[in-house]
């Protein structure tokens, strides 16, 4: 029973902020313009402010264990080259195979990744979530670029990816915040308290606005390329990595924030990229919804069977 309360109290709350956010979008009081232009604010002011405070607050009980760091990475490079062959061979569409491969091997660990490592281990976990996304992130967001190019009939550009993540806020502010932590800089209590208040909006808004963003049109025609994409993402891939980590001795709140990384659902900003470089963006929009929805579902199966066998 303890296992079954750990599990609902980590993913029931973003369930309900997004249900929030669609009966928003049914009220009117927000549409796809407006919940756009409040997305932007959040992944460019409010969700940097928070990995900035949570990797300050952390202190010395952040730490980023080297095995863990190393199977983060070489996991992401596994998936994205499984799924590149799998693309392949599944799908038709340039258009729709650029999407699908980014879909399978991104995953929203910003949103996921801290709030679940808290509500599971509180704020070492987060500490180390944050960490990890420093590293974690520019890994996504250089590749997310590669898939895309690969298929829109132009050659991969290697300066627009690395002017990407070098100008990407939330790597940006995992760095300073690793450099105040390194180096012990202080920071004065009114802007540390300002800082931590506006960070703290981060993960509600961007549930909210995940929910007034949820379109069901285009549902039927992407329904393929949808179950694969979704099957390899929230099924296949965080069993097989999850396996390997309890396998290799990942427990607790390490093995957590693994969890969150392969098995987080879709990343929102894949949509936008889509749009902007050729990508099937009704697709892409279709995989972050139904992966956000479904997610739900199977990060708290996940949660509950690694308490219950004690992986936790």
């Amino acid at each position: 029973m303890d296992s079954l309360f750990i599990s609902l109290n980590a993913v029931v709350p973003l369930f309900l902020m997004m249900a929030v956010g669609y009966v928003i979008r049914l009220t009117g009081l927000m549409n796809d313009i407006s919940a756009r232009q409040v997305n932007r604010c959040i992944f460019k002011v409010f969700l940097p402010l928070m990995l900035f405070i949570n990797i300050y607050d952390a202190g010395d009980g952040a730490t980023l264990r080297s095995d863990l760091l190393f199977f983060a990475v070489a996991g992401v490079l596994i998936e994205f080259l499984v799924s590149l062959v799998l693309v392949l061979l599944t799908e038709q569409d340039n258009s729709r195979r650029g999407v699908m491969l980014q879909g399978m091997f991104r995953s929203n660990f910003v949103l996921f990744g801290i709030p679940i490592a808290m509500s599971l281990f509180g704020d070492s976990a987060a500490g180390t979530a944050s960490l990890l996304i420093a590293i974690v992130i520019p890994m996504f967001n250089a590749l997310a670029v590669l898939a895309l190019e690969m298929f829109n009939g132009q050659r991969p550009n290697l300066w627009g990816v690395l002017f990407g993540i070098a100008t990407n806020p939330l790597i940006i502010a995992s760095l300073l915040g690793i450099a105040f932590n390194h180096f012990g800089w202080y920071l004065p209590g009114l802007l540390h308290d300002t800082m931590s208040t506006l960070g703290g909006i981060a993960t509600p808004l961007a549930f909210v606005v995940l929910g007034a963003s949820m379109n069901f049109s285009e549902t039927g025609r992407c329904m393929r390329p949808l179950l694969i994409t979704l099957l390899m993402k929230l099924i296949i891939y965080p069993a097989a990595f999850v396996g390997a980590a309890i396998l290799m001795g990942f427990r607790g709140a390490n093995l957590a924030v693994l969890l969150t990384v392969f098995g987080s659902p879709i990343a929102v900003s894949s949509f936008t990229m889509a749009q902007q470089m050729g990508g099937d963006d009704q697709l892409a929009g279709q995989l972050v919804i139904f992966s956000s929805i479904l997610s739900i579902g199977t990060m708290f199966l996940y949660i509950w069977g690694l308490n219950y066998f004690g992986f936790f």
